[in-house]
């Protein structure tokens, strides 16, 4: 029960150095706790997901914008009423001026339109336009009207109408579509509304009387259902005198025929753009969207460690922000299960190295329980005090150790001189030096040897070479301390005269509970820890250090050599 005890309360410390389960409301429990509560996992989303209807409507909006634009600010309309405009106001002058010659008459030398002459001049010019024609005398009396007089000589009227069209479905599409659209928009401008008199007269139309008084005006009117009609007033003059004035109105049906089919050409365009741009903008979201839920859905299964090993998606050689966001989580996911394996073995290793103590500890204790010899009582004591100190320096040690990766995340490094550095703690151990101790020998090159890091921790890795290497060197031996430069990189190199490191163990030493001491030393009294933290600190400064022995030029070895490289600031 003991040893359960005491195996908890490591595993607890090596996660960090919790604190104790009453403590509910600690701010590391309750971010530990986050693995329990409910997750905002990889939502199932129907078959289009929201990147790619954002996508689809980004890349449709803008030739949508441009349609609506072609339709409802089609300068084209605009050119077709001034060129029927133009062409009545051409009409309406051959038309006057066929009447101020053949249908003026002269009694008492007054000048005053022949209203019978009119008409049979209105009436024989009439077949050669589609326009309505109306004639008003000088008082403001219509006197004819083509309307009235076709029906009067019973002319019949005929029109070829166009063969049937050959029209794709994107032409039905497009004519569906206009037909919505135009129903949606307002109309272009405020038009005054036509209104047609059983009798009429020149005050009925603002154009005919301007036209009486000798200007040509025209006038565009609304009539209904989205129509218009369109009219031209010209003066019938004879010898400068206004005689009369010529309305000519046509409706708009032709000019809206011709809008309605650009219109209906500029949908049918639109629509097999679109259907361009949708298929471009599938394509470019099945290039975007699917690999990202790919490595999201890969992301929650390693989030929820279904399996002991998933692989994240690889789409690196895109070479682009996909293929980088697919190697960074790769690379974190590799980091990641490393990082769980190492906190495997570290458990592991702590619960072996707890065990010995533990078992040496529970067997002096029972032993002591069953002896009354107080020589025996006493040396079981010894031990039993051994022991414990022995487990209180592992559990400081793998505690210190557990934080260890923490804390260098956490803190923000800075420039270090190392020369400074390095003086600082070869003077504390000359000042603190026992009877007996190696020298210690400190060689600087004169170099620059700024470094970025933390220099507590770089201080720590120095203490620990120097402790090693003072353990091993022989009465009156010395220790040597060089730091240099390199290249780019800045050297630390740390000598003894001991009897160096067994060939096949100079990357083992780096283990963490390694143990390779002096003959002679009493048994416990190091941790195996202090290499293992020294190569973790000098990695996460991006540096590195290896372990070698010194040899005479007759090849025996002479000492041991730690070599620590950090790069230059």
């Amino acid at each position: 029960m003991a040893s359960d005890i005491v195996t908890r309360k490591l595993e607890v410390d090596a996660a960090g150095d919790a604190e104790p389960a009453g403590n509910a409301s600690h701010p590391r429990l309750e971010a530990g706790s986050a693995a329990s509560a409910p997750s905002r996992h990889v939502r199932r989303r129907g078959p289009l997901s929201p990147l790619t209807r954002r996508i689809l409507a980004i890349n449709a909006l803008a030739p949508a914008l441009l349609v609506v634009a072609l339709l409802y600010l089609d300068q084209y309309q605009a050119g077709l009423v001034d060129a029927t405009v133009d062409s009545l106001s051409t009409q309406g002058e051959l038309i006057a001026g066929a009447l101020a010659e053949g249908a003026v008459a002269t009694p008492e030398d007054l000048l005053s339109l022949d209203t019978e002459a009119a008409r049979q001049i209105v009436r024989r010019l009439i077949v050669t336009t589609d326009s309505r024609v109306r004639l008003f005398d000088d008082t403001g009396k219509l006197v004819a009207d083509s309307r009235q007089l076709r029906a009067a000589g019973r002319a019949v009227v005929t029109r070829a109408l166009p063969p049937p069209e050959q029209r794709s479905w994107l032409w039905g599409v497009a004519e569906v579509a206009y037909n919505w659209i135009f129903t949606l928009l307002p109309p272009d401008e405020d038009l005054p509304v036509y209104i047609e008199r059983l009798n009429q007269t020149a005050q009925d139309y603002d154009e005919v009387e301007l036209a009486l008084g000798g200007d040509k005006a025209m006038e565009v009117r609304d009539f209904g259902e989205g129509m218009r009609i369109i009219s031209v007033a010209v003066p019938v003059q004879g010898l400068r005198k206004v005689l009369g004035a010529l309305l000519l109105t046509v409706d708009s049906r032709e000019i809206d025929s011709r809008i309605r089919a650009e219109r209906l050409g500029i949908l049918e365009f639109f629509a097999g753009v679109l259907a361009i741009t949708v298929m471009l903008s599938l394509f470019l979201a099945g290039t975007i969207a699917r690999p990202i839920r790919r490595l999201a859905l890969a992301a929650e299964r390693v989030r929820r460690g279904q399996g002991r090993r998933n692989t994240i998606p690889d789409f690196t050689d895109r070479e682009d922000e996909i293929g980088d966001l697919s190697g960074a989580l790769r690379e974190m996911t590799l980091s990641l299960y490393h990082r769980l394996d190492a906190i495997e073995a570290f458990a592991a290793d702590v619960a072996h190295e707890i065990k010995n103590p533990l078992t040496s500890l529970r067997s002096a204790v029972e032993t002591l329980a069953r002896t009354s010899d107080p020589e025996r009582q006493r040396r079981l004591m010894a031990i039993i005090e051994d022991d414990v100190q022995r487990l209180d320096r592992l559990i400081s040690d793998i505690s210190s150790a557990s934080r260890l990766d923490a804390e260098l995340s956490r803190a923000e490094t800075r420039p270090i001189a190392l020369d400074t550095m390095l003086q600082t703690v070869v003077d504390i151990y000359r000042q603190t030096a026992k009877p007996g101790m190696p020298e210690i020998a400190l060689v600087l090159d004169g170099s620059n040897c700024i470094v970025s890091g933390i220099e507590q921790r770089l201080g720590q890795v120095v203490r620990n070479l120097l402790d090693n290497a003072i353990s091993f060197s022989p009465p009156g031996g010395k220790v040597r301390l060089q730091a240099g430069r390199a290249g780019d990189l800045v050297r630390i190199t740390v000598e003894d005269d001991g009897p160096g490191l067994p060939e096949d163990k100079l990357e083992a030493v780096f283990d963490r509970f390694y143990s390779e001491r002096p003959a002679g030393e009493k048994y416990g009294s190091h941790s195996g820890l202090g290499l293992s933290i020294s190569r973790q600190i000098v990695e996460a400064h991006d540096g590195s250090i290896r372990a070698a022995n010194r040899h005479d030029p007759a090849g025996r070895v002479i000492g041991a050599r730690f070599v620590v490289e950090l790069p230059v600031e």
